[in-house]
């Protein structure tokens, strides 16, 4: 068992969805996801453990740790 996760910043804080990398099904539901929330906007940044730097990145990447997506932002 391999766990990643996915925190998703919004609004409010932020949701962390962990998920096992090993998993195909698990796995497929991270790619969605991914997919999903760069599609509607949101920047994608991964780290793995003891890094301290985050690096934005436009496909999915499964042998990192943690993705962070931050919503893009919004002015008027």
């Amino acid at each position: 068992m391999t766990i990643r996760s996915h925190k998703v910043m919004d609004s409010t804080g932020h949701s962390t969805i962990e998920f096992d990398s090993t998993n195909t099904v698990a796995l497929g539901e991270a790619m969605a996801r991914f997919e999903a929330l760069t599609k509607s906007g949101h920047a994608a940044a991964t780290r793995s453990a003891g890094d301290a730097d985050y690096v934005v990145v436009k496909d999915f990447k499964d042998t990192k740790d943690e993705t962070l997506f931050v919503p893009a932002m919004q002015g008027g």
